[in-house]
């Protein structure tokens, strides 16, 4: 075939989280990060573009820098084009405008500095967007971005149109923008070679001018299945060779993104808020997600659409509670002169892997949620360094409901008068820990339903080029279908520290469990008098409404942490023969005390995630329940975090 090669610009990503286990690092350089770009090289299939992430650069520095001298050469010489991003990879759209522009100058500068390089192309984190990033992005000098295909189609592009860049706006400011294709992202690296070859070829037959890909490198050797299948089997080798072939008859040409967006603009696009397909998936509940699903059977174009990644804020309080505090968080460290050291663990604790899930484990993994609030904790620890305890009435987590938001120079805490007077969080500066960090049992889309067996896929429909049932090749993590276990009964509100409830002293006749009789979860509390501060101690008088279940709970917050409190119920709405209940779901070791002697029982909380290695069971922390007779009308609770012997439930 005559006529001009077609202009392909392959992108490789690779991140590993702040808070990742230090094998997890070590495995993907030795697994998939060193044997890559030594195959790129020793093939000498360049020019290529490379986006190290920040936590990850970190690491490397540390642990390899040897790694990151490699580069140096390739590099200097254009041979590899580096992406900026936000320097400790966060979702820039969750971001006020400020910290996005600083994470951004922040990893230019220190690619310039390592690399001699000041980067024109941002790799947006999991192609999260809104229309005002463009204003942000261009101020900090990037030129353009990558966004996958779907975001051109859904504002009414046509596939013909996506070889090549177009341009966007916000306030006046360009940013070009480039499509990533789909379809190629889901046949590399699954796919036989040969058919790689022939999408190319088919792509260059029908009058294509330029490909994009830009993917994770992980694909590559981390995902399950891939390590084999790319090294062991040839599948590397097969690729870079067949490159080198098309390259050979001047049917391919290879580019960086940077020269694709250097080409002729295709014109104004204004992509909407959105992300890849499965991302817009993943982020709207259950009932969502499965209407979603049912219809994708019949229509899966990309004007169907899911949710935004904010959806997740919703979907989950304990990364909406994350969120917050972060936002918190810079807001008084940008009042307080913004000292480096805070405003540093404030943006590692924006990393955005704890608080989303997908295929994923994200906001499923303990050691990612605390390695967030380690950061948090840090940097609160510093900007209230010297003060004592006071509080705020203030609506902490933007729900539309106020809460208490207590601090010192040793402890945050949150209390949700809206939610039965429930601590949603209680962060120690010392332990550098959130002791109500816990994940609630939830009923995920992909869960089984144990009533009527419903659930939803993620993967293509049959016949998209990653169909796992096309055959040859092997199956990508988001085309895995496993059968899910029957989930966990799933908890009926989010948990939180000091939840009540009262029970009926016989049992239900179908769960064989005691039925709720009173749940105070569910219901707002009032501030009965006003706040008691004291030196080293606040007191807060709480209420539920009238009725004949009436609980007041009065909670003595301490500037170390401590809490203390104190439940006076009536027991006239309760029958006789039943039990009031305190629960407490615990992240870490903590000692529990209660007054009068109370009937004690522990619950694990394991909750199954979907992740890249099919279905876990992941052990979130435990619930302490204390119980008493309903007609005892009243009880003292004291936490203590971290007391006692270090083992969770210690108490007398």
């Amino acid at each position: 075939m005559s006529g001009p090669p077609l202009r392909f610009a392959f992108a490789i990503h690779l991140h590993q989280p702040v808070g990742n286990f230090d094998h997890v690092f070590a495995d993907h350089l030795a697994g998939v990060y060193r044997p890559l770009l030594d195959a790129i090289h020793a093939r000498g299939a360049y020019p290529i573009t490379l986006h190290v992430s920040g936590p990850l650069l970190d690491w490397l520095e540390d642990q390899a820098p040897d790694f990151l001298d490699h580069l140096g050469a390739p590099v200097s010489d254009g041979r590899i084009e580096l992406l900026a991003s936000g320097r400790y990879e966060p979702i820039l759209a969750a971001l006020p405008p400020r910290d996005r522009l600083e994470q951004i100058e922040w990893m230019c500068a220190d690619l310039a500095a390592r690399f001699g390089v000041e980067p024109t192309g941002l790799w947006l984190t999991e192609r999260v967007w809104e229309p005002d990033l463009a204003a942000d992005v261009a101020r900090t000098g990037i030129k353009y971005t990558l966004l996958d295909d779907r975001h051109f189609l859904a504002c009414g592009l046509e596939r013909t149109e996506l070889d090549r860049v177009y341009t966007t706006e916000s306030d006046g400011h360009p940013l070009r923008l480039l499509p990533i294709d789909e379809e190629l992202r889901y046949l590399i690296p699954f796919r036989p070679v040969e058919e790689i070859v022939d999408f190319f070829g088919e792509r260059r037959r029908a009058g294509r001018h330029q490909l994009v890909l830009g993917d994770d490198g992980e694909k590559f050797g981390g995902w399950p299945g891939t390590r084999a299948w790319v090294y062991d089997g040839g599948w590397l080798d097969a690729f870079l060779d067949a490159l080198e072939d098309m390259r050979g008859r001047d049917e391919l040409e290879l580019v960086t993104t940077g020269e694709a967006a250097a080409g002729p603009s295709g014109g104004l696009a204004y992509p909407a808020a959105g992300s890849y397909r499965e991302m817009e998936e993943w982020t709207l509940p259950r009932p969502a997600a499965l209407r979603l699903g049912r219809l994708a059977e019949t229509d899966h174009g990309p004007l169907v659409r899911g949710g935004h990644w904010k959806g997740f804020l919703r979907k989950y309080p304990e990364s909406n509670r994350m969120h917050k505090a972060a936002l918190r968080l810079s807001r008084l460290c940008r009042q307080r002169g913004d000292p480096r050291e805070a405003r540093r663990a404030i943006a590692r604790a924006q990393c955005n892997d704890a608080y989303w899930h997908g295929v994923f484990g994200g906001v499923y993994l303990p050691h990612l949620r605390q390695a967030i609030w380690r950061e948090l904790a840090a940097a609160e620890r510093y900007l209230r360094e010297g003060e004592d305890i006071a509080y705020e009435l203030v609506d902490f987590d933007f729900d539309g409901h106020e809460e208490i938001w207590v601090h010192s120079s040793r402890c945050s805490v949150v209390i949700s008068p809206a939610r039965g007077g429930a601590i949603e969080m209680l962060t120690v500066f010392a332990d550098a820990a959130n002791y109500a960090d816990v994940l609630a049992r939830r009923l995920e889309a992909y869960h089984r339903d144990p009533h009527d067996g419903t659930a939803t896929s993620t993967g293509p429909t049959p016949g998209h080029p990653g169909d796992a049932s096309a055959a040859g090749g092997i199956t990508s993590v988001h085309d895995r279908q496993p059968e899910a276990p029957v989930p966990p009964s799933p908890d009926p509100v989010p948990l939180a520290l000091m939840q009540e409830i009262a029970l009926d002293g016989a049992r239900d006749a179908e769960s064989s469990d005691p039925a709720v009789v009173a749940d105070w979860r569910l219901h707002a509390f009032r501030l009965a008098a006003p706040p008691e501060v004291e030196p080293r101690r606040i007191r807060f008088r709480l209420a539920s409404a009238p009725g004949p279940a009436r609980l007041e709970k009065t909670l003595d917050i301490h500037d170390d942490g401590r809490i203390e409190a104190s439940l006076d119920w009536s027991s006239s709405g309760v029958p006789a023969g039943g039990v009031l209940a305190c629960r407490l779901p615990l992240a870490h070791p903590a000692c529990v005390e209660a007054m009068p002697a109370a009937a004690e029982s522990t619950e694990r909380i394991v909750t199954l995630a979907r992740s890249e290695r099919g279905f876990e069971w992941i052990d979130q922390g435990e619930i302490i329940e204390l119980a008493w007779p309903a007609s005892a009308g009243g009880a003292h609770v004291r936490l203590t975090p971290g007391g006692g012997s270090g083992s969770v439930g210690n108490r007398r």
